[in-house]
């Protein structure tokens, strides 16, 4: 398969020269965002023309984001056009708020997908969300640069996307990776045949169990590293060996807490400096843990490659497709004064995420869990298994978000 463009297959001394042209433009360009003139300082932007000159910039932060958008909303004067230039905007959970526009590719995905062998003649069935949050329209996106058609399912109301799919003839999936599962069992349960032959998977871990359970189905699954407010960072090809970083962005893993880069094989927290000219971040934390892989892609993309996603620098963790952040742990707590301390657990059960809310309160063996099911799904946005347990019976380990899943 031809790659995307020329810029997946540049020799080493092309892509830094490349890079010495076209970083000093970007920080240039960003000094034009009063919030990050502020956060960067009194900077050169010539003094910044490789991927190491990069750490004696500081790192910007999530959070600082968000105080800064709740101070000038609705993006914090980190965009370098006014909120009425964009043709979108987004509000992801924190909550915090994302440009977004139609312009050919401007998240980048189309590099993705085109990787997956998705193209022109393709139907994708699109079930990343169109409420609020970008995802659904960062893959719209994708999908328009490489020429494919979209049905943009969303999600839930399955029965009804089975029967969209094939009547549709849609050919790839794009979602999490648990839902397309969903979507076949259930397409089975009701007789039905799907013509799924690629899934293009973002918003979560994709378990080797569940990849090979599609591959015995038929269906290629390669998965992407992407976010709200970077678009697509890195992203699998056929060759299934890490993931190589976008040709539109520059990575860096550094020492969590820090802005320090770690040697080449450490796993560390992956800061992202992105030349979208519209929103020029700069060395932003995502809060993932990842690592180089040293070598390029067998399938011919010379980029750098990281191991894909391996947990949190923090303790926020997706499930489900979804952030859960220890702040919105502590809300929960305080929306009960009953309850002295709670923490929030991740598991597998088969194929599916799920979600534990271990509650310690006084009442605990006359309490109804059901009781605290509301404020679980309106303060953590998942619904969730609880369990309520008696004062002292949580680990004195400081969590409050816990991750139990493998990802060997």
């Amino acid at each position: 398969m031809t790659h995307y463009d020329d810029l997946e297959t540049r020799s080493a001394d092309e892509r830094a020269a490349a890079l010495a042209r076209d970083l000093p433009a970007q920080i240039a360009n960003a000094l034009k965002a009063p919030g990050l003139r502020q956060h960067l300082g009194d900077v050169n932007p010539a003094d910044f023309t490789t991927v190491q000159s990069l750490a004696a910039l500081p790192v910007l932060r999530k959070s600082e984001l968000v105080a800064a958008q709740a101070e000038h909303p609705p993006f914090g004067g980190f965009t370098t056009h006014a909120p009425q230039a964009f043709d979108h905007v987004f509000q992801s959970p924190g909550p915090i708020y994302e440009p977004g526009m139609t312009s050919h590719d401007w998240w980048r995905m189309g590099r993705f997908l085109h990787a997956c062998g998705i193209g022109a003649g393709d139907i994708v069935h699109n079930c990343f969300g169109y409420h609020l949050t970008p995802a659904g329209m960062i893959f719209e996106n994708g999908a328009r640069a490489v020429g494919a058609t979209v049905l943009p399912a969303g999600t839930g109301q399955t029965e009804l996307q089975v029967r969209a799919a094939a009547a549709a003839g849609s050919t790839a999936y794009a979602g999490t990776p648990d839902y397309l599962k969903v979507i076949l069992d259930r397409a089975d349960g009701m007789g039905v045949a799907l013509r799924f032959t690629r899934a293009a998977v973002g918003g979560g871990a994709l378990f080797p169990s569940l990849r090979q359970e599609y591959a015995d189905r038929g269906i290629l699954c390669l998965q992407s590293y992407a976010t709200a407010d970077l678009g697509n960072i890195a992203y699998e090809s056929a060759a299934q060996e890490g993931m190589i970083v976008d040709e539109g962005v520059i990575v860096e893993i550094v020492r969590p807490g820090t802005g320090d880069p770690v040697p080449e094989g450490e796993v560390g927290e992956v800061v992202v400096t992105t030349l979208n000219p519209d929103y020029p971040l700069i060395r932003f934390a995502t809060g993932d843990l990842s690592a180089v892989l040293p070598g390029t892609s067998p399938c011919g993309r010379t980029n750098m490659r990281i191991k894909g996603w391996m947990g949190r620098a923090d303790q926020t963790t997706k499930i489900k497709g979804m952030f859960v952040r220890p702040e919105q742990v502590a809300e929960l707590v305080a929306r009960h004064p009953e309850i002295v301390r709670a923490r929030v657990i991740a598991e597998r059960d088969g194929e599916m995420d799920v979600m534990i809310v271990q509650i310690e309160t006084e009442a605990h063996a006359d309490a109804d869990p059901g009781r605290f099911g509301e404020s679980v799904v309106a303060v953590l946005k998942l619904k969730g298994r609880i369990e309520l347990l008696s004062p002292g019976s949580l680990p004195n380990d400081g969590k409050v978000i816990e991750d139990r899943r493998s990802y060997e």
